[in-house]
């Protein structure tokens, strides 16, 4: 039997991502100032994690307008959702081959 640490995604390795992976998993969509609120992480910081999950085709981004503000908004696609799932899976059952 395969180790379970193999199929560990190296794209969630940080928390940054695992922190957006998590909000965009039991949310809809959240906007970039929710993000960074709800993970506590500078503008820049956030902005370079939310680019490798989008270059990865993990999250999508949304751009509009509330009133003059723009507003930009983040999902996750199915590949997301499907590559997280797996990786939440490998990662129990690392903490279970443990025990």
């Amino acid at each position: 039997m395969k180790n379970p640490i193999e199929h560990l995604n190296k794209i969630f390795d940080s928390r940054i991502r695992l922190g957006i992976m998590s909000a965009l998993m039991v949310n809809e969509a959240v906007n970039f100032n929710e993000l960074k609120e709800l993970i506590n992480v500078t503008d820049g910081n956030l902005a370079s994690h939310l680019k490798t999950l989008e270059e990865h085709n993990y999250i999508k981004v949304s751009k509009g307008f509330i009133g003059r503000k723009t507003n930009t908004t983040y999902s996750v696609t199915k590949n997301g959702e499907k590559a997280f799932k797996q990786h939440l899976e490998a990662l129990e059952k690392m903490i279970r081959s443990i025990n």
